[in-house]
């Protein structure tokens, strides 16, 4: 009787959790709405028939260097689920991309030659991406990872380009990869943008760029620094993203970057295209400061989006290096990376892209004015944003706040209690207007984030997230 009662007691659990998420129904991303553009107030990506496009990346970097074709169709398919509308990964892998072969048993080049590029390695990146495409989702391409470039303190390397074979090489990848869909161009690697590199990394998005005019190109910049540091200015960059890495739980990076960039002339769109990770040792010191988890992932995904992302991206440790029974352990990872598709915070994602999607999407700005100001850590930062008819403010610990309501411009607001663990909201009021009016969190300390949801109640809008 206790086995059974134990039977039964796994199986109610495991109904509740995964009731909570629902899967995503389909394609992720609609690639018959055209390629890939700017929106015209300068802030998002849109589809070429002017739809929103809710940018939701996760970092497979290894994808095509260590699964085979049947792993990466299982990986793929989980994120399609999960609602993500990108997979972020390396034509040139980090881990020794160069000299140990693929899963099918290739390299990609012949003598390391960017020049001498392998047929039978890129078919089968051509497979996965061809396979992504089917799902919808885009593939953030990434050339070469940094350490090809500039192996600095880490990376094995070795050093393949300079200037002259980049742009090559940018021509003869640009060339395969024009024509597919669902290509977004990621030109670096978690490198330095400056100094000897520049050249280098300019070479290989124009080289891309003389060929290819179908697609978006960014620069993926190593922690705590965002491409606009080197780049904004460069015709080649069509949008900003920032790393804020792994290191810390303060909203003082995203102040430093996300805020810093948006702000910045000409506008561009910009996001958090590397955080913290969940399952990775904050600051590479999990005695002290321990393992990031859900409530880390849903934190850094929040504040970025409200402090004026346009999207996100997601990462979890040993998910990005795919890491196996026989591979060396980058990090200190400590799990596989088929045990890690289903942590928490992976699921947390879908919620953020449904209650985005559900509000006027190319309308949101930013708006710490809406706060009325008060003391707030920076570990547990308020943060706002506002669009057409209605606000989003997040409460990253049930720490209580005032918000001048006044700034939605309504004369009735409703109110809704979001929950980003499960999706649901939950009405609590009807306001006027006017004023200002202290709002407290149904619960409080860490892991109990809510999302206060203020509606103009003549928009009639569904409910948030429906």
């Amino acid at each position: 009787m206790r086995l059974f009662t134990t039977v039964i007691t796994f199986i109610l659990l495991a109904f509740v959790s995964y009731s909570q998420e629902k899967p995503w129904s389909g394609p992720s991303a609609d690639l018959s709405r055209g390629k890939l553009k700017i929106s015209a107030n300068k802030r998002f990506l849109v589809y070429e028939n002017g739809a929103p496009f809710y940018y939701l990346g996760d970092t497979g970097w290894e994808l095509f260097h260590r699964l085979n074709k049947e792993e990466a169709e299982k990986y793929l398919e989980n994120r399609r689920a999960k609602g993500f509308t990108v997979i972020q990964a390396v034509a040139l892998a980090e881990l020794d991309g160069l000299n140990t072969p693929n899963a099918e048993g290739n390299k990609p080049l012949y003598d390391n030659d960017p020049l001498k590029p392998d047929e039978a390695y890129f078919a089968h990146v051509d497979w996965i991406i061809k396979k992504a495409g089917e799902k919808g989702l885009f593939i953030g391409l990434l050339p070469t990872w940094g350490d090809k470039v500039d192996p600095m303190k880490w990376g094995k390397g070795p050093k393949i380009f300079n200037p002259e074979n980049g742009y090559q090489y940018g021509q003869w990848i640009g060339k395969r990869y024009r024509d597919y869909k669902n290509i977004i161009w990621i030109n670096g690697g978690d490198r330095d943008g400056g100094g000897d590199n520049k050249p280098v990394w300019d070479a290989i998005a124009e080289g891309i760029k003389s060929v290819d005019a179908n697609h978006l190109m960014t620069f993926h910049p190593w922690g705590e620094h965002s491409s606009s540091e080197w780049f904004h200015n460069s015709t080649w960059l069509d949008f900003n993203m920032c790393q804020t890495g792994h290191a810390q739980r303060s909203y003082s990076i995203y102040k430093k970057i996300i805020v810093s960039d948006y702000n910045l002339t000409p506008a561009k769109p910009c996001f958090d295209g590397e955080p913290r990770y969940e399952d990775h040792p904050v600051n590479w010191n999990p005695e002290v400061l321990g393992w990031f988890d859900d409530s880390d992932v849903r934190q850094a995904m929040y504040w970025n989006l409200f402090s004026g992302g346009f999207g996100h991206t997601y990462g979890c440790h040993p998910v990005w290096q795919m890491a196996a029974p026989g591979r060396e352990a980058v990090g200190m990872a400590r799990h596989y990376w088929y045990d890690g598709l289903d942590l928490p915070g992976a699921f947390d994602l879908i919620h953020a892209r449904r209650l985005i999607e559900s509000r006027p999407f190319l309308s949101r700005v930013p708006d710490q004015k809406l706060i009325v100001p008060g003391y707030f850590p920076e570990t547990e930062n308020v943060v706002a944003c506002r669009g057409n008819g209605y606000a989003f403010v997040y409460f990253p610990t049930g720490w209580p706040a005032t918000i001048n309501i006044e700034r939605l411009k309504a004369k009735t607001i409703t109110a809704f209690w979001f929950d980003p663990r499960s999706g649901e909201a939950k009405q609590i009021e009807s306001l006027s207007g006017k004023g200002s009016h202290k709002f407290t969190p149904p619960s409080t300390g860490r892991g109990n984030d809510w999302i206060l949801v203020l509606d103009d109640a003549s928009k009639k809008f569904k409910a948030p997230g429906q």
